[in-house]
């Protein structure tokens, strides 16, 4: 396999625990997608159409990151993973995937769920990644073992 980074941004760390799996299964790096104001249980309640999610998510609004990967054009591949909100991405997610010029590198992105299908999150991605090529977007349990997660990747 290429070299391959797997980032991630996790809310409750369902997500978090799938992208260390993951990046475990196919010897890969691994980096946290950290907002600068980091979401607390309100901010994520969805069923409150003030919190903050859904103002982020309705008003498109960027959403700042802490940190930077610092070696970016070393990877071939990047696997992105995030809870589905919406049907699609966190805005945290987009705000990271813009920062850098992704030209020539695979983008495939997974997601876990507490109910929502995959439904067109690649193609919602692509907008945000300037130059490289969203793959695949791939639906994942919080019980995906190493072995599911690593023949996914190798189909890619």
């Amino acid at each position: 396999m290429d070299k391959a980074l797997v980032t991630y941004f996790s809310a409750e760390g369902t997500t978090k625990q799938i992208a260390e799996r993951l990046a475990k299964a196919i010897d890969a790096d691994l980096f946290e997608i950290i907002p600068m104001k980091k979401y607390t249980a309100a901010d994520i309640k969805w069923t409150n159409p003030l919190a903050r999610c859904n103002r982020e998510k309705i008003g498109r609004k960027n959403v700042p990151v802490t940190g930077k990967v610092e070696n970016m054009s070393e990877y071939d591949i990047i696997f992105v993973g995030f809870p589905i909100w919406y049907g699609c991405a966190p805005n945290v997610v987009n705000s990271f995937l813009q920062e850098y010029d992704l030209s020539g590198k695979k983008i495939p992105a997974f997601a876990t769920s507490g109910g929502s299908g995959i439904g067109r999150t690649a193609e919602k991605l692509r907008p945000y990644v300037t130059g490289g090529t969203v793959v695949d977007a791939r639906l994942f349990s919080a019980s995906a073992g190493e072995k599911e997660l690593k023949t996914w990747a190798e189909t890619l």
